[in-house]
């Protein structure tokens, strides 16, 4: 297989991912909702070329983080239906990471927007 196919395939196998992942992952849904929720009062309270960096930074980091725990709870799955100790573990690790990672994004944009939000009083 040529360099240039290989290429490709690996982008269409990465969006099949992510697709695969909006249909199977409610929490997914939710992160990308919010994520669109978030680019809409960016515009309207035209938040700054940095602010905008920050957001899409953040954005992509929770969707990543999201999109690890899904494959992780996939592959936990694929191995064993019963209640394993170090299953769970790995499952609830991978919970965690995201639970973290969407607390900071939450706090950091609470920091981002709060004086733009505060100017409009």
């Amino acid at each position: 297989m040529d360099q240039k196919r290989f290429h490709v395939l690996s982008f269409k196998y990465a969006f099949q991912g992510i697709v695969a992942a909006l249909k199977e992952e409610p929490n997914l849904k939710f992160h990308l909702l919010s994520a669109l929720a978030v680019v809409i009062l960016s515009l309207i309270l035209k938040i700054s070329r940095t602010d905008w960096i920050l957001v899409i930074l953040l954005f992509g980091l929770v969707i990543s983080v999201e999109l690890t725990n899904t494959a992780i709870e996939a592959v936990v799955d694929s191995f064993t239906d019963k209640e394993h100790p170090a299953a769970k573990m790995a499952k609830d690790i991978s919970a965690g990471a995201v639970l973290v990672v969407a607390a900071t994004s939450t706090i950091a944009g609470i920091i981002i927007f709060l004086p733009y939000l505060l100017a409009l009083l």
